[in-house]
């Protein structure tokens, strides 16, 4: 009864992990949708591009690049879901384990690449986007880092453990 008790721990804190997880990606992937029409929470198409991007107003990202960024963020979001066993799994799941670590490293490196280039002053960013990306920006994506590698390697033995998938159905 007790190891039942511990495994119920343990799926519990793996989907806890993978909902912050993927309320955080989804909720970024959001923001840049929103992002295309409107500089919110900034006054200005030019206080956005300093402040968020850490370029001038002429070198935003086009439209079609930052619908992409949020569609991927979306997708990651899911990704996060369905191999916490929130959400259906699609696809095969070795795809889905590469994808998961993948997600993973690419946060991981933004956030020490960020907090690298931001605390080391490297490159041409204004003050006020290295603040932001020192405290806010850069340890974010360490947190989805971590929260997404948590369940990579918590769910790693489930869902390999002689070929059972115990996620949803």
């Amino acid at each position: 009864m007790l190891a039942n008790q511990d495994d119920m721990r343990a799926e519990a804190g793996v989907k806890a992990a993978a909902g912050v997880a993927a309320t955080g990606l989804v909720a970024a992937g959001a923001l840049h949708a929103l992002w295309v029409v409107n500089p919110w929470p900034l006054k200005s198409a030019a206080e956005f591009a300093e402040t968020v991007v850490g370029v001038t107003e002429d070198q935003l990202p086009s439209v079609p690049l930052t619908l992409g960024v949020a569609a991927l963020l979306g997708a990651a979001g899911y990704l996060v879901l369905a191999n916490g066993r929130i959400a259906r799994r699609i696809g095969p799941e070795k795809l889905n384990r590469v994808g998961l670590w993948t997600l993973a490293g690419v946060l991981a490196a933004r956030g020490v690449g960020g907090l690298a280039a931001s605390g080391l002053e490297l490159g041409a960013a204004p003050e006020v986007y290295r603040h932001w990306d020192l405290v806010l920006y850069s340890p974010l994506c360490l947190t989805l880092a971590g929260l997404t590698g948590f369940v990579a390697r918590r769910t790693a033995a489930r869902w390999t453990r002689a070929g059972e998938d115990r996620g949803p159905a």
